[in-house]
């Protein structure tokens, strides 16, 4: 189990989600699960694909707003640790059932905190406050500390490849974020035997990129197309 990790650096939110389905179309090619940590320039938010625009600008003062590739709620940028994963249809992960999938990804972040001391859990069902905010309570499986949750993703499968993309908010104290991604790296070792390669996109995956951030993500008009 030979997978890529991709360390990017701070992006605009276009370019961050422009990345990820850059990443998810060229699966095909690249034939290896992508593991990728990355962070934003300034304090956006994202949201669901299939959220209202209106609706979202009255949930949040953040800006920039982008709309993600995937599903689920808003998400705040302005301090969560995030990542994303690409699977190609090849792996195993990519037939799991959305749930299925979604139990294993935060049953794999448990495994990392646990590693760092801290004892987590994870959510036996939905507890929404606000709905269409990702973090304002627990959806099933999602990852609590201290009855309070903090990890979610969202996902979005095509014919291509699986994409998930998640964020870690209101983390314990004392952890630094290069520790936690060292643990998960370590987790996927233990539990899978993945053994980890360093990868950097190449001149069509850049450019990919770039043409959908150009194109799609940094348009006002695609944002807020509904």
């Amino acid at each position: 189990m030979n997978w890529f990790l991709l360390r990017s650096e701070t992006a605009e939110a276009s370019r961050n989600m422009a990345m990820d389905e850059a990443l998810l179309e060229s699966a095909p090619r690249l034939g290896r699960t992508v593991l990728r940590f990355y962070s934003w320039q300034g304090t956006p938010a994202s949201f669901g694909f299939a959220q209202k625009y209106a609706e979202v600008e009255r949930l949040t003062a953040l800006r920039p707003l982008i709309r993600r590739p995937t599903g689920g709620g808003l998400v705040s940028h302005a301090s969560d640790w995030t990542y994303s994963l690409v699977f190609p249809t090849a792996d195993a992960w990519y037939s799991l059932r959305a749930a299925e999938s979604y139990r294993r990804l935060h049953e794999w972040i448990q495994n990392a905190w646990g590693r760092l001391g801290v004892p987590t859990c994870l959510a036996p069902a939905a507890c929404k406050e606000t709905p269409g905010c990702c973090f304002s309570g627990p959806e099933k499986f999602d990852l609590l500390f201290d009855g309070r949750k903090i990890a979610g993703a969202a996902q979005r499968r095509s014919r291509k490849g699986l994409l998930i993309q998640g964020s870690l908010q209101g983390q314990p104290p004392g952890v630094a974020e290069s520790d936690w991604q060292q643990a998960l790296c370590h987790a996927a070792n233990d539990a899978w035997g993945v053994r980890w390669e360093p990868f950097e996109p190449d001149a069509p995956l850049n450019d990919h990129a770039e043409r959908l951030d150009r194109t799609k993500y940094s348009r006002p008009e695609y944002n807020a197309k509904r």
